[in-house]
């Protein structure tokens, strides 16, 4: 689709130019299994991505795959996606095929509209959910304090992803379509996925995964 050795001037120009090609669609195929991506970094240079594949009725992991490579993207706010989608994209690879990927980040809740789920949405061509511990943009109000009651994220005049409530009284998740999917399917099965905790559970799992590889890899670094 692109290189990844470019400039951020270049990688600005390419995030323009995705962001027209991403779709928002309803999900038609039936989903039965959701993978998860997560990535965390080792000092400045070095990033692991861990992905998760689990069953969509019952919330088990299936299997799991890691990635472990050198970072070749500086750190830009907006650019995020530069650094993290090559491990991503080649963690979600290793595992079996799957209907939904949700992925830790922005889907088009993003200034150009290209947010890490829609970048590798786009270059999996799959249906991708952007799950965000946080906003990057955009204005909201606070949702009520329920269990699936959620708020509008507003960027340039347009909402463009969901505050959402996941579990009674914990701080909401920022929720966006990645690609191939619509706002109400995002809604939908991160609500389905949530069933004990804020995050869903095949992002929970991810983020865990990922979490102890990298503890591993630093003891095993010395």
């Amino acid at each position: 689709m692109h290189r990844w050795d470019v400039t951020p001037r270049e990688a600005v120009a390419i995030q323009r130019e995705l962001a027209t090609k991403v779709r928002q669609e309803p999900l038609t195929a039936a989903i039965k299994t959701i993978a998860a991506a997560d990535c965390a970094f080792i000092g400045k240079n070095r990033i692991v991505a861990a992905a998760v594949l689990c069953d969509a009725r019952t919330l088990k992991q299936i299997e799991c795959a890691y990635v472990h490579q050198s970072l070749a993207f500086p750190y830009v706010p907006g650019l995020l996606s530069f650094r993290e989608a090559p491990a991503v994209i080649e963690a979600v690879r290793q595992l079996s095929a799957a209907d939904l990927l949700m992925i830790d980040g922005q889907g088009i809740a993003h200034p150009r509209g290209l947010g890490i789920a829609c970048h590798v949405g786009l270059w999996l061509d799959m249906p991708t959910i952007g799950v965000a511990k946080s906003r990057l943009c955009g204005t909201h109000r606070n949702p009520a304090a329920a269990r699936g009651r959620k708020c509008n994220l507003m960027y340039d005049g347009k909402p463009v992803g969901v505050v959402l409530r996941t579990q009674d009284n914990v701080k909401p998740l920022y929720v966006s379509p990645g690609h191939r999917v619509t706002m109400n399917d995002c809604v939908r099965y991160v609500l389905r996925a949530a069933r004990k905790y804020r995050l869903p559970e095949p992002s929970r799992l991810a983020h865990h995964l990922v979490t102890m590889r990298k503890k591993q890899l630093v003891q095993e670094s010395g």
